[in-house]
């Protein structure tokens, strides 16, 4: 039980410290996908 409260304890901590580079991922791909699609339009 202490061995799975350490793993979920880990995986929240994570998630928080990750949210800056799933952000600037987020980002990425939106102006991939505009590029993209004014490459499609031509």
């Amino acid at each position: 039980m202490k061995k799975l409260s350490i793993l979920l304890l880990s995986a929240v901590f994570a998630t928080l410290s990750s949210c800056q580079t799933m952000q600037g991922l987020g980002r990425d791909l939106g102006n991939a996908g505009g590029s993209l699609e004014k490459a499609a339009q031509r």
